[in-house]
């Protein structure tokens, strides 16, 4: 197998990291590898705040739920989703803007993710460690607010970069045959249970016995706790209308 595709399966969230800093030169290097990431009709709806202000840092921490890593990483990157520079750069050409639009709100959130990964292979191709925070959601208006985000810029998520300071696991994922399907869609039951297994095998294992859970019941949050149901009026707010 070819060295990138064995740098791609071989990720994990890195959430320890060494005192050494990265170099500025290529922490911007790794912001152009993800401006050539692929871009909606080439609009890069998005922009990249760098926190490096201490005290702003171990707010974003708080604010994202008590993550001591965002502090403690070398950098800390908020990948917001950024209609306002296509917008008024459209604007300034003299054509009739609509704004508000679910599609907009979707090309700006497609376009940050895809750039951020990028970034984050970018990122481990240089021996460094990432982890995403999407926990900047639960208060999406204090991070904003403490970022100066104008209107029509939303925070997405952030990442945490370091060197890293400890060697998980590479965790699993679900078979390729429940996620590459042929022709149309069909049911996957059977490869969810078997993965499900898998992975209570991997918790048992990494706990040494002491977390008992699988791929299944640790889906929960996303359908119980962690709804974020503010999200759709914050973004109302931002001006992504979703019309």
């Amino acid at each position: 197998m070819n060295p990138t595709i064995e740098l791609l399966k071989s990720h994990r969230s890195i959430r320890k990291f060494t005192e050494q800093k990265i170099p500025r030169e290529l922490l911007r290097e790794l912001i152009r590898a993800g401006q050539s990431a692929a871009t909606s009709s080439h609009v890069q709806a998005y922009s990249v705040i760098h926190v490096t202000n201490p005290a702003n840092r171990e707010q974003v921490a708080e604010l994202a739920g008590g993550q001591a890593y965002v502090a403690n990483a070398s950098d800390f990157l908020v990948f917001c989703a950024d209609m306002k520079r296509p917008t008024e750069a459209s604007e300034r050409t003299g054509a009739n803007v609509v704004r508000g639009m679910t599609e907009q709100l979707l090309v700006a959130s497609v376009d940050t993710a895809l750039m951020a990964q990028n970034v984050a292979i970018a990122a481990e191709s240089e021996g460094l460690g990432i982890c995403y925070i999407g926990g900047i959601r639960n208060q999406p208006q204090a991070i904003s607010d403490l970022l100066r985000l104008p209107e029509q810029v939303y925070p997405v998520f952030g990442m945490c970069l370091g060197y890293p300071a400890h060697d998980p696991d590479v965790k699993p994922r679900l078979p390729v045959e429940a996620i590459l399907k042929e022709d149309h869609y069909d049911e996957d039951h059977e490869q969810v249970a078997a993965f499900d297994d898998a992975m209570q095998r991997y918790y048992r294992e990494r706990s040494g016995g002491n977390k008992e859970s699988d791929w299944s019941r640790n889906l929960t949050p996303l359908f119980d706790t962690k709804l974020r149901p503010h999200m759709r009026g914050f973004l109302i707010e931002r001006g992504f209308e979703m019309k």
